[in-house]
């Protein structure tokens, strides 16, 4: 793997708590992700299922983890299968993890191989009252249309298992995930320290007529070179009016000089993530109207990040962040305060500007698992990234820093990466 090993305190802790809400008697099973395959004999990149990594550390595919906490049988508590190498997996895949391998990363001293699942489980199944099983359940991209390795795990213990009583594991993982330990702070602030160094990259690099992809092959140099393992999604190289796009992730276009770039990057580094969002340029000086757009915005992040704090509950606080941007298209002349003043509340003038939310959570998912209807708490890290799009002019401007929830306030873990005018003038001209 490309990222420093992490103590196995984390996931031991991590299956701690999630054990004690556990209803008595039952069994959790989580498996991995599916390697994806493309086209042929191709495959995509891994991408471990979060929550099993999050209880046990293992990378790996093909992997399950069964937790039975109430288990007569010490050795049956925790159980980890993994796939049992050989010699042609080493010859064409390279190694896999020894059981040995496993019970290091994970803290969990009975490792048996994936093939040795189902009779294994069936000697403590019907000892048990019920189960477990993960599913993808997020707030706003749910899996849709394709089948998992969980919905097999679902169907596969239904039909095998039908008078049992059955329970949603991501009930609990989302309620734990929420709350960052020390050790996921410290890896999603080495996310973002490379994020700012990648950032710092591109912005030496960037100059008229260059291509988006060309500035987003710098970002990735600089992530892979840093010890990044991926980037945390599609990275969006926006210039001009394709900044208007939230999601616009082609990046093909010509950077014109006297035109604006916005991109909006994420580093993943060890399963955990940055996600940040800044705005250049393309020749290295702000116009007289992109600074007034960038200054409103950048004003918009500032004040709206001190409303991060304990008991705010993300609604109200999405709230304040609207009326803040609501006065500074006010300021930019794109709406009036009569029209403010005299318009539907159920359909406010500011979202033909600004249209989306500006605050979710981060960590093992760019926009991680949890209820918004929850109040901050301490531990929670969230993204506050106010934007202001205007498509007749050609410009799109959103700001995204990463911040901790703290009893104090809050802090930003990506106060390192330049955002004010003159830094990123002096960065680009130096």
């Amino acid at each position: 793997m490309r990222y420093h090993p992490i103590s196995n305190t984390l996931f031991i802790k991590n299956r701690t708590q999630f054990c004690s809400k556990m209803k008595a008697n039952t069994i959790a099973i989580l498996s991995s992700n599916d390697v994806k395959h493309n086209n042929a004999d191709d495959v995509m990149g891994f991408t471990q299922n979060n929550d099993l990594f999050y209880l046990s550390g293992i990378d790996q595919e093909d992997t399950i983890l069964v937790l039975y906490p109430d288990a007569y049988k010490k050795e049956n508590r925790e159980i980890i299968f993994i796939k049992k190498t050989s010699e042609l997996i080493k010859i064409w895949d390279g190694e896999k993890l020894t059981k040995a391998q496993a019970t290091e990363i994970s803290g969990i001293t009975r490792v048996e191989w994936i093939e040795d699942f189902e009779m294994a489980l069936q000697y403590m199944a019907f000892e048990a009252d019920g189960f477990y099983l993960g599913h993808n359940e997020h707030l706003k991209r749910a899996t849709k249309d394709q089948q998992t390795q969980q919905d097999r795990m679902i169907a596969w213990c239904k039909q095998k298992y039908p008078l049992h009583d059955y329970y949603r594991a991501a009930k609990i993982t989302r309620q734990l995930r929420q709350i960052k330990s020390e050790t996921e702070i410290e890896l999603i602030q080495k996310a973002a320290n490379i994020s700012v160094a990648s950032f710092k990259r591109v912005l030496k690099a960037c100059k008229p007529n260059i291509k988006e992809y060309e500035l987003e092959a710098e970002l990735t140099y600089n992530l892979i070179k840093s010890g990044g393992t991926r980037h945390a999604f599609n990275p969006i190289v926006a210039s001009g009016k394709n900044a208007c796009a939230l999601h616009y992730i082609a990046n093909d276009a010509l950077c014109k000089d006297g035109d604006m770039i916005l991109m909006d990057f994420g580093v993943c580094y060890a399963n955990y993530n940055s996600d940040t969002t800044r705005c250049f340029p393309v020749n290295g000086k702000f116009s007289e109207r992109q600074k007034e757009v960038y200054s409103s915005v950048l004003k918009c992040l500032k004040d709206g990040s001190k409303l991060l704090k304990p008991g705010v509950i993300p609604s109200d606080y999405e709230k304040q962040m609207a009326s803040l941007v609501e006065a500074e298209l006010i300021k930019l002349g794109l709406l009036t305060a009569d029209e403010v003043l005299n318009q539907d509340p159920e359909q406010p003038l500011y979202k033909k500007y600004f249209m989306h939310g500006t605050a979710h959570h981060i960590g093992l998912d760019v926009h991680d698992v949890g209820l918004y209807s929850r109040p901050l708490e301490a531990g929670m890290v969230l993204t506050c990234e106010p934007g202001i799009y205007i498509p007749e002019e050609g410009i799109g401007c959103r700001l995204e820093n990463d911040y901790l929830i703290t009893k104090e306030g809050n802090i930003n873990l990506t106060e390192a990466m330049p955002i004010e005018i003159e830094d990123i003038e002096a960065l680009m001209n130096n």
